[in-house]
């Protein structure tokens, strides 16, 4: 399971709405768990958040929180559920300002996805001022759970930033895909 995401998805450019309000659920649930736990409830999210469509989510009412607090397909943390309301809500409204989701994380890199060269795991870091920035402008835009270290596994997994070392197999088809991305 950790091994396919790595190899189809982990830093492969996203600028789809949908699949990176997905994303900044997943690595907000992720924070103080172990991401193959996550990986593991992928679906479970997918069906109680309705796939990610912010206008359903932003109408989850108390009842239906209430619910999903007990649903043992997704991580039951009453905080982390409500987050996933209320940036569903601060997204919409996003939209209604006239910006995206994608346009506000990939002017943190100003719309180039970053290249490091990391040889070590020891190398890549836990946070960037990047990331600082993106949680910085998520926060301002009412988004929850989105503090720098989950900005930062967000931006490694959106493709923001290519964090495969140099020795991985994907890191050079990675660095590829992001000279492609367009805004």
């Amino acid at each position: 399971m950790e091994r396919d995401y790595h190899d189809r998805e982990w830093g492969v450019p996203v600028v789809d709405e949908r699949a990176l309000f997905e994303l900044v659920t997943l690595e907000g649930a992720q924070a103080g768990l172990a991401w193959r736990t996550i990986l593991a409830k992928r679906d479970g999210y997918r069906e109680a958040f309705a796939g990610f469509d912010p206008a359903r989510v932003a109408r989850f009412d108390a009842r239906r929180i209430e619910r999903l607090v007990g649903n043992p397909a997704i991580v039951r943390h009453r905080g982390k559920i409500e987050s996933v309301v209320s940036n569903a809500r601060a997204l919409l409204t996003l939209h209604r300002a006239g910006s995206t989701l994608a346009a506000l994380a990939w002017s943190v890199v100003e719309g180039r996805p970053r290249a490091p060269r990391y040889r070590s795991p020891d190398e890549v870091p836990a946070r960037t001022p990047d990331s600082d920035a993106l949680a910085r402008r998520l926060a301002a835009h009412g988004f929850r759970y989105v503090g720098s270290t989950t900005c930062q596994a967000l931006m490694q997994a959106a493709g923001l930033t290519n964090d495969h070392l140099v020795g991985c197999h994907r890191h050079d088809a990675v660095l590829r895909l992001g000279r492609a991305v367009r805004l």
